[in-house]
């Protein structure tokens, strides 16, 4: 993220751009549709920053490097994953995820360890009710 921090009233500049989804003082969002107009501007020969200046946006209040990293980081989504590269994921994925589908006796395995330590907390349980009662010493 860059170190510039965006003032009041640059927010309030960059927030009324049709292809901004967010701005905070810290960073910015910018739609979808943007970074598809970008790659597909930048590969008929446009440089980052005619781009983003025939997009609306004022180069001085973003900053060069701005510019650059995030002109950077679409073209290499776009190399490794298309389209869908591009797409702000935020909020979809939830979790860690599963590398690998485990197999059934994995999921057994895994079931009977899990029924193991239910009973085993539950054993402990009772340990613990009785000697509140004074039933063990």
């Amino acid at each position: 993220m860059s170190k510039k921090v965006f003032t009041e009233k640059e927010i309030a500049i960059l927030s009324r751009n049709p292809y901004v989804k967010s701005v905070s003082s810290k960073g910015i969002t910018y739609s979808d549709e943007f970074k598809q107009l970008f790659i597909s501007e930048h590969h008929k020969g446009k440089f980052p920053r005619e781009i983003f200046e025939e997009a609306g946006f004022d180069v001085n209040i973003l900053g060069v490097k701005r510019i650059k990293s995030s002109s950077e980081r679409w073209r290499k989504a776009y190399e490794k994953e298309g389209v869908l590269g591009l797409k702000d994921s935020r909020g979809e994925n939830l979790g860690r995820p599963r590398i690998n589908e485990l197999s059934l006796e994995e999921q057994n395995a895994r079931l009977e360890a899990q029924i193991n330590l239910l009973k085993a907390e539950n054993e402990l349980l009772k340990k613990i009710r009785m000697a509140e009662r004074g039933l063990i010493k």
